[in-house]
């Protein structure tokens, strides 16, 4: 689990899908069409996140309190850093003692958290609440809070992800301007390498999938991909989006000096969460990252000015220049919970209230997920922020398709990915079409 100081904690495929395992027997229990408690009746309800930091706990707090105001009838009793491996082992139990209020950073598992009943379905509350989603939220959250017409949450804040670089290191190259493209990125890499022996002084990117945020997902949120046909078929192997990442990952790799090169580099690397991540130090000059980089940055008080981008797109999409991969995290009801109409009103306060997304945003630093929100001008956020508020409101901004096994198909591309970098794998296409063999076939095996 990668953890964001500031911010939330991003899964990885092979944890969510360990997560998720205890769940192939999962959660029945009431859905949102049989609550029956008054809303308007005084009770608790227990809302479980999985936020740890001081200043995130503070800021979820606080927010709770600005519900507790407006509903004084319902008292919140908040329980924090909650891995999804509780989440699941609670959701799974059932009982008094669980949660009524969950939330994930998991956004690739909510095609397992809809299809086997692990969140209860939220259809019946948005009825009721009349809430128009289209006019709420963008697109891509509305996406990944579904599966398959059946709606199990809700967004609770955004991640985008786009390019940060070093300013310094570009005047000194005499670079104008960041990359737009993938061949840009490539040229512009090479041009801020600069070798030491057998390692560097300073690399321009680093391309390695197992580098920090540079992992195969992340990657074609730059190109127009479909991860399955309308038949629910993997794509992996038929949209050329895919060949065409690989491709220019292993172009990268290549020409900065070689897998085997680049990963002993990567070896010298500091913590990701930490003052000395590598784009901190200087030990590479362009990073992919998410918002949350920002800060952290400032907060490591690097000895550089930061610019930040939106992240490079294919070649071939050079007009789409300004999209890039969004996550986030989401909100949804425990299905045991008898308490569902008033934990429905704290999910409904946190995701949609403007003043409150609009606070948690500025506490934690991140993406607001809602669009009066994202134009709100009570937004306190470094101006380079609006670079990823753009991102997130951009109309060909992605992220991956759900599944009903989750996030497994993501960790078998992944895999795929490190196989064919260090040249394990020569035959691209060959490989992709295993790839993709297997993905429908541990699909079909999760139905």
């Amino acid at each position: 689990m990668r953890q964001k100081s500031g911010s939330r904690r991003l899964v990885s495929p092979a944890v969510a899908v360990a997560a998720l395992s205890v769940l192939a027997t999962a959660c029945t229990g009431q859905s949102g069409a049989g609550a029956t408690d008054d809303p308007k009746a005084d009770t608790t309800i227990t809302f479980w996140h999985g936020w740890s930091a001081p200043s995130e706990v503070k800021a979820i707090r606080a927010n709770v309190d600005r519900f507790e105001a407006r509903h004084k009838n319902i008292k919140v009793n908040v329980v924090g850093n909650i891995n999804d491996d509780k989440l699941n082992q609670a959701l799974r139990a059932g009982g008094s003692k669980g949660p009524d209020v969950v939330s994930s950073f998991t956004t690739s598992n909510v095609g397992k958290f809809c299809s086997s009943g692990a969140f209860a379905d939220l259809g019946p509350f948005i009825e009721k609440s009349k809430l128009d989603l289209e006019k709420t939220f963008p697109k891509v959250t509305l996406e990944y809070t579904q599966f398959e017409g059946k709606r199990c949450a809700m967004p609770l804040l955004t991640d985008a992800y786009g390019l940060y670089y070093n300013k310094d290191a570009f005047k000194e190259a005499g670079i104008e301007a960041p990359p737009r493209t993938m061949s840009e990125l490539t040229s512009v890499a090479k041009k801020l390498t600069k070798t030491r022996g057998d390692s560097y002084e300073q690399l321009g990117f680093m391309p390695n999938y197992h580098g920090y945020e540079t992992t195969t997902e992340h990657y074609l949120g730059s190109w127009d991909q479909r991860y399955f046909d309308a038949d629910g078929k993997s794509n992996t192997a038929r949209d050329p989006a895919f060949a065409a990442m690989f491709r220019q990952q292993k172009k990268l790799v290549d020409e900065l000096g070689g897998f085997r090169k680049l990963e002993k580099y990567r070896g010298t690397f500091g913590d990701e969460w930490g003052a000395k991540h590598p784009f901190h130090t200087g030990q590479v000059a362009m990073q992919l990252d998410g918002e949350w980089r920002l800060g952290m940055a400032e907060d490591a008080k690097v000895p550089f000015e930061i610019g930040v981008a939106p992240m490079p797109v294919a070649d071939d999409e050079a007009d789409s220049y300004g999209k890039g991969f969004l996550s986030g995290t989401i909100m949804g009801i425990a299905p045991a919970s008898r308490k569902q109409n008033a934990a429905w009103e704290l999910v409904e306060f946190m995701t949609t209230d403007t003043n409150a997304v609009v606070e948690f945003a500025n506490a934690i630093r991140n993406v607001p997920s809602t669009f009066d929100a994202l134009k709100s001008p009570d937004l306190e956020l470094d101006p380079r922020f609006k670079t990823f508020l753009d991102i997130a409101r951009h109309p060909k901004s992605s992220t991956p398709a759900g599944a009903v096994n989750g996030a497994t198909y993501l960790l078998t591309i992944q895999d795929f990915g490190y196989q064919y970098e260090k040249g394990a794998v020569k035959d691209l296409q060959a490989g992709l079409e295993k790839t993709a063999a297997q993905i429908d076939a541990d699909i079909a095996k999760a139905k």
